[in-house]
């Protein structure tokens, strides 16, 4: 697919600053994000961050690890990404979030496949947007987000409450007589699992997760994540009164 993956990070967390170059293993979890974004079937790879000084951090890793990098608005998170898909000749635009170091690469190509086939459709029945978080059937921390460029511009345009223009897809989802949406889902529902990192207790699930997996499996998948949380059942507890800041559909 022509397709550009965009990861959006931020050192500004309010629940825990500077979590996305928070190291494992000698490595910032921005590092663990990109090196699985990379093994996606996609054109090229940017890391969205902000202009604050506080951010200057990401810029320089990205730098240092030649991956391309966009900043623009701290808030207009929405105008951030459609900034940096006018750098870019991609159709499509996969949205990935900085606290998701174990995102997987294997549910996105699937996603890619579906999106795919369905080029094959009359073009009115063409997916504007296709995502596995609107009904959730996989943990937090593998979310993909899958926008059409036209739809993107179209929510740049006309999307004018903060919470659409910081989050970049509620004016999509939440217009589906506009937009044509699709849902990715896997059989079993993992929905209440946590493995995103916002708070020092999801860092602890996390960085367990890595030092246990990464040095004898680095291309571990989420088969393989659970596998180790079966054995290891206390780990989940660690992070599942965590609330997550939520978005209104």
């Amino acid at each position: 697919m022509d397709c550009a993956i965009m990861l959006q990070a931020r050192m500004g967390s309010t629940r825990l600053p500077g979590k996305v170059l928070q190291p494992v293993l000698g490595k910032p979890l921005i590092a663990y994000a990109v090196e699985r974004l990379q093994k996606v079937a996609a054109a090229e790879l940017w890391v969205l961050t902000s202009q604050l000084p506080g951010d200057d951090p990401i810029e320089a890793w990205c730098q240092q690890n030649q991956i391309r990098c966009y900043r623009g608005s701290e808030n207009d998170v929405l105008d951030r990404y459609y900034q940096a898909s006018q750098k870019s000749q991609a159709q499509w635009i996969l949205r990935v979030t900085g606290d998701c170091p174990l995102i997987d690469p294997d549910i996105i190509n699937q996603m890619l496949a579906l999106l795919e086939e369905t080029q094959q459709e009359q073009p009115k029945d063409r997916p504007d947007y296709l995502s596995n978080t609107l009904e959730r059937t996989f943990p937090r921390g593998l979310d993909a987000e899958l926008i059409h460029r036209t739809a993107l511009e179209t929510a740049w345009q006309e999307a004018r409450l903060p919470v659409e223009r910081e989050h970049v897809t509620p004016f999509i989802y939440r217009h589906p007589e506009r937009f044509k949406l699709k849902q990715y889902r896997q059989e079993n529902d993992l929905s209440a699992m946590r493995w995103t990192v916002d708070t020092p207790e999801d860092f602890k699930l996390i960085e367990a997760i890595i030092t246990e997996l990464a040095p004898l499996q680095p291309d571990f998948r989420q088969k393989d994540i659970l596998a180790l949380l079966e054995k290891h059942p206390d780990w989940i507890l660690w992070n599942a009164h965590i609330e997550q800041i939520k978005v209104s559909r």
